[in-house]
């Protein structure tokens, strides 16, 4: 869906009034989401063009629903509006690229009654050089680099991809994460390589990882006191007749688990590396067959073909293989840990950051 090729420059608009004047002229045309926005002048637009590593007219492609042409300049405007400075433009970039990929399918994600948006995960020595947080309160408020660039993203498939409340727009109840969802690991906590190395990438490049979420399901273990303890009460977790993964195996989805740097730790001393663990959650992330039947999504399930002919008793997993489960170590001192389930119609894309 990126094209290299040249698109025509960004219309100039000329608003009179205060801030807060125009900050509801926006609202009003549905360019924002209810939050305040950075007016979007000639001159910031301009800046965050300065630190973009392409031309503004460089054209990614057309993004789905609304098909609005997406170019450099584009989500620089939105990247302002969003509250970014300059430095954070190649990582926007990045996610905007990554959710133009052909498999995370952006317009169905824009448009579901499942309320899915896009998890931002930053990876490699950029995270640290910008501020991206990965610390205390990973998910949480107070984050300017995390809040402002998994909200250009938004606003970036808000206003290119036209989904909005008014149109297209269908979750049944949505979530915070519609407004913005960016974090990086805790690398100095991690015992296992970083994100970006396991996907193949060198130590010095630095990567986005987006994947569609339908919220974040957190959980405590403060009582076990060793990592395999740690994992039984992980999985368990997430054994519920409720969780939709359970049905969209087949479409390739990835659920996401972000592990607190104490349960990282005792799961790591527990002889686990990143591939066994996932291998683990593969393997006991699991719902009998019997209790998946008549519930759910159980009627559009997507399913491996072999598993319709398998007895009640057979163990359905949340994934089609370990490698479909994503690993990040973040957040700070205290035994918790969260999952961050996937929508059904969705792969997970990548992205280096130039």
């Amino acid at each position: 869906m990126s094209s290299e090729s040249a698109a025509p420059r960004a219309s100039k608009l000329e608003v009179s009034g205060s801030i807060i004047d125009i900050n509801q002229h926006f609202y009003e045309q549905g360019w924002t989401d209810g939050l305040p926005i950075i007016p979007p002048s000639e001159e910031l637009v301009l800046d965050m063009l300065e630190a973009c590593p392409v031309s503004a007219e460089h054209s990614l492609g057309r993004m789905p629903p609304a098909n609005g042409t997406v170019t450099a300049e584009k989500v620089a405007i939105n990247a302002v509006m969003a509250g970014c400075i300059p430095d954070y433009m190649p990582v926007v970039l990045a996610a905007v690229r990554a959710v133009m990929q052909p498999q995370f399918n952006v317009g169905s994600i824009t448009t579901t009654t499942g309320g899915a948006a896009p998890a931002v995960i930053v990876s490699g020595p950029v995270a640290d050089r910008l501020g991206i947080h990965g610390g205390t309160a990973v998910f949480g408020s107070g984050h300017q680099a995390n809040a402002t660039i998994g909200r250009a993203l938004r606003l970036t498939m808000r206003n290119m991809g036209g989904a909005t409340v008014r149109t297209m727009e269908k979750s049944t109840q949505g979530w915070p994460g519609k407004y913005t969802l960016c974090f990086s690991e805790n690398q100095e906590a991690n015992p296992w390589e970083p994100l970006h190395v396991e996907q193949g990438y060198q130590p010095s490049q630095s990567t986005v990882t987006v994947s569609a979420v339908r919220g974040i399901y957190s959980f405590v273990e403060a009582t076990q006191e060793t990592g395999q303890g740690v994992l039984e009460t992980l999985v368990n977790s997430v054994r519920s007749v409720g969780i939709s993964a359970y049905h969209y195996q087949g479409r390739g989805s990835s659920p996401i688990l972000v592990l607190g740097p104490e349960h990282a730790a005792e799961i790591a001393a527990a002889g686990y590396t990143r591939s066994s663990l996932k291998e683990y959650l593969y393997e006991n992330a699991r719902l009998p067959l019997g209790q998946l039947r008549g519930r759910g999504h159980y009627g559009e399930r997507a399913w491996l073909e072999e598993w319709e002919t398998q007895d009640d008793d057979f163990a359905i997993p949340m994934a089609t293989d370990p490698d479909k489960f994503v690993l990040v170590v973040a957040g700070g001192d205290g035994r918790h840990s969260s999952w961050l389930l996937p929508w059904s119609a969705t792969q997970r894309a990548v992205e280096v950051v130039e």
